[in-house]
């Protein structure tokens, strides 16, 4: 990545690779002391042992980066290793110049370490969403063929509906078995919206679609979980502005779709928590940031407000939003350092409510934060 690149991939500054491959080990390393996880490259490279896979990925990927027809048949002769390596992190042009921009023939996946954007559980599916960005459509690529082939579960696909639908799971959240929470802005739509209303309006009696509009400026807006996660059956993060309708949330709507028996309805309210709560939720917000406005915008710049729920009351989010912390920590969780947990020094199941707490300070300015790097955990096992 260079300052000529980094906007293209949607980064607004080039990251410190030693220190961010530091802060990912311990925020991997929390994640394996508490439950199995499975890395993309590993998967992709078993999934490339079947030719069929691998001649689709393959050709797929060279498509959408319109390479010359030659370099599939190359990359064909790859080892599964290899060709795994190749599809998420480009394939450099031999006869580069060293000066010319376009260095990679197929295309980097800078991206992709956000598993929940390309990809996101929906109860017992998963969306394979359509990216709003052109430099992300490749991953929505893989994902597809992981969840096909490797995990064999069924999938969902706005643009499958309408090619103008679109989607992305960080605005999609699983609040209960008969209530999403979806964040409508620059990466998600009306039809990508409306696509999943209509889905579940031909499936489920009774369910509702609870919106919330973003702002569409500036980037650390792009998506619901950047201002809202929950962190357990009665709490939840929230961006004070969004709430309260303030500053660049003045005039943004909150809308709660209702399904009753095929039929669908639209009405406003007044916020996300207010709405929670009508719809039966005894629920609290922790707000990021603490109360003061400007600390508020700080850290939800760098991902204050994204916590990815380990289960009820155990969660996951980045140090560096150390008003954030002590928010949390006065509601009653418990802060433990992440390089004491992958230690072994600190033990996450002593404790009923805590927040694992890891080192950022590249990591945040790729634009995400725990619930983006992760997709859900399997809790109650059937």
């Amino acid at each position: 990545m260079t300052p000529m690149n980094a906007a293209h991939a949607l980064y607004s500054d080039i990251l410190n690779k030693p220190i961010v491959d530091t802060e990912y080990s311990n925020f991997c390393g929390v994640l394996e002391r508490w439950t199995d996880v499975y890395y993309v490259e590993d998967i992709l490279e078993q999934l490339l042992d079947d030719a069929e896979v691998r001649r689709h990925l393959v050709e797929e990927s060279c498509d959408m980066d319109n390479c010359d027809d030659g370099l599939s048949d190359e990359l064909m002769e790859l080892t599964s290793g290899e060709l795994a390596k190749v599809l998420i992190e480009g394939y450099e042009d031999p006869e580069w110049d060293g000066v010319d921009d376009d260095r990679y023939l197929l295309k980097p996946l800078y991206n992709l370490f956000f598993t929940r954007d390309a990809s996101s559980t929906v109860f017992d599916r998963v969306l394979i969403n359509s990216m709003s960005f052109e430099v992300r459509e490749r991953e929505t690529l893989i994902y597809e063929a992981i969840f096909k082939h490797f995990f064999r579960v069924p999938t969902l696909n706005a643009m499958a509906w309408d090619r103008d639908a679109r989607t992305e799971g960080g605005d999609v959240q699983i609040a209960s078995s008969d209530l999403l929470c979806i964040g409508q802005g620059i990466r998600t739509n009306t039809k990508g919206i409306k696509y999943l209303a209509q889905t579940f309006a031909q499936e489920r009696p009774h369910f509702n679609i609870l919106v919330q509009e973003l702002p569409k400026s500036p980037e650390s807006f792009i998506h619901l979980d950047m201002v809202f996660t929950f962190l357990g059956q009665h709490e939840c993060m929230a961006f004070e502005p969004m709430l309260k309708k303030t500053g660049l949330f003045a005039g943004k709507d909150t809308t709660l779709i209702t399904i009753d028996n095929g039929n669908i309805r639209y009405r406003k309210v007044s916020n996300m928590v207010a709405a929670l709560r009508e719809l039966g939720w005894d629920i609290n917000p922790v707000l990021g940031g603490g109360s003061d406005p400007w600390n508020q915008l700080r850290e939800q710049w760098h991902s204050g407000a994204n916590f990815f729920a380990l289960g009820d009351g155990k969660i996951m989010g980045y140090r560096r939003n150390t008003h954030t912390i002590d928010a949390l920590d006065k509601a009653g969780f418990a802060v433990l350092n992440a390089e004491d947990i992958v230690s072994g020094k600190v033990d996450m199941n002593s404790y009923s409510k805590f927040v694992a707490a890891f080192p950022g300070s590249e990591l945040p300015r790729a634009g995400g934060g725990a619930r983006c790097m992760t997709m859900p955990i399997l809790r109650d096992r059937v």
